[in-house]
């Protein structure tokens, strides 16, 4: 049965699909030997020979579903080219996997990362709209008519955010400084959107803790570690 080529990478845990379309369009694959660089190429798994890079890519026999408690000071990302420290320094299997979306640089909390592009794309893709949840300490303290301008859209430089939800949690009062605790829950993923969401207010990101994934908790995790998904946990991915 023939699939398009991005999908049968992204199946073999090259990367996400979407970046498996880049490398296609950047003439790394090939297909029985033969270059491809466009997208909408098919191909069928039983018959075609696909390389990336000259080594022969299948699927992976051993699925992983993996969640992450990302301590700061590492990058989302299988390599970075800074030469800082990847969230694969801290999980090391013998599988190829890749995150399912991202945390910024100084940001903590779950991450999931997976060799399946299915399940991948089960929670990455728009229509899922799946709420994802964090604390974050920030300076000063939120008023009412700031959290109702948080909740219902903000302007972080040409894209107005879509409806979001702010509960303040706690106030710090600590040497002449006011600092606020907030639950933030939002459905999108723009770059480091919670911090430009709070700074467009006034309110500067001290910490910033991701603590769900639509049903997925973290829980007690410790920074740094990680655990396989349990299957309630995979049994609530696969019926999204």
């Amino acid at each position: 049965m023939e699939e398009r080529l991005q999908k049968y990478m992204a199946r073999c845990g090259v990367a996400s699909r979407r970046k498996c379309e880049e490398i296609i369009l950047s003439g790394e694959v090939k297909i029985n030997d033969n270059i491809v660089s466009e997208l909408g190429v098919k191909i069928d798994p039983e018959k075609d020979t696909v390389t990336y890079k000259g080594n022969i890519i299948k699927p992976e026999e051993n699925k992983l579903y993996i969640m992450l408690n990302k301590p700061e000071g590492y990058i989302t990302s299988v390599k970075d080219e800074k030469g800082r420290k990847t969230i694969l320094d801290l999980v090391k299997v013998e599988e190829r996997i890749y995150p399912i979306g991202r945390l910024d640089y100084d940001s903590s909390g779950l991450i999931l990362l997976t060799n399946d592009g299915d399940i991948y794309n089960k929670i990455i893709h728009p229509r899922v709209n799946i709420g994802k949840k964090y604390i974050a300490t920030c300076r000063g303290e939120f008023s009412k008519e700031e959290i109702k301008r948080f909740e219902s859209g903000i302007d972080i430089g040409g894209y107005i955010t879509a409806d979001a939800k702010m509960t303040l949690l706690d106030i710090e009062k600590k040497n002449n400084s006011v600092n606020s605790v907030v639950e933030i829950i939002i459905h999108e993923g723009k770059n480091r959107q919670i911090r430009r969401m709070c700074e467009a207010l006034g309110h500067e990101v001290l910490s910033l803790k991701r603590v769900e994934v639509g049903n997925i908790k973290l829980g007690y995790l410790k920074k740094g570690q990680w655990r396989d998904l349990t299957e309630e946990e995979l049994k609530y991915i696969n019926s999204l």
